[in-house]
């Protein structure tokens, strides 16, 4: 059985006007509030965003800006810690997880202006690596120089020599 299409008039209008149903739906306050979801969305994030990268990424950087190496002896986590003393960093290793933590604090200064402003950003922070087995806890190392932290943590004998070379035959 085959259906016919059935044709019904349309009723439209001659003086070019749009119908209140095909115009845009006008929210003024969406704008409004995607900033303020932005707003609390940085408070929350803390004060080690990184605010050069896009929010189309959404990257949530929760601690300080850091390297990792792997090198034949050892692997070599360097990071970034601008403005702080050697006091204020805490560097823990439990259970294959470095750990850098710290608090940046706020310097204050009374001085009698119609206004203080300041741009710098305050808080503590912690940042986390998980790291494979197979390093020497006690040889761990970290040093602190010119706003940069450079932890060294060695490899154990075992992990060091863990390559072996197979090789291939032929037909």
């Amino acid at each position: 059985m085959a259906q016919t299409a059935t044709k019904l008039p349309v009723k439209t209008e001659g003086k070019g006007t749009s119908s209140p149903s095909l115009l845009p739906e006008w929210r003024p306050f969406e704008s409004l509030r995607r900033e303020i979801d932005q707003i609390f969305d940085n408070f929350h994030t803390g004060f080690w965003r990184a605010p050069a990268i896009p929010a189309v990424f959404d990257a949530q950087v929760v601690g300080p800006a850091a390297d990792f190496a792997e090198h034949d002896k050892a692997y070599e986590v360097t990071a970034e810690l601008p403005g702080l003393d050697a006091a204020d960093i805490d560097v823990k290793f439990a259970h294959n997880t470095l750990t850098i933590s710290g608090e940046k604090k706020e310097e204050k200064e009374e001085k009698k202006k119609d206004y203080y402003l300041s741009e710098r950003r305050y808080g503590s922070f912690q940042r986390s690596f998980q790291l494979p087995d197979g390093i020497d806890s006690d040889k761990i190392e970290a040093k602190f120089n010119k706003g940069v932290l450079k932890v060294t943590l060695p490899k154990t004998e075992k992990a060091q020599n863990h390559v072996k070379k197979i090789s291939v035959a032929t037909k």
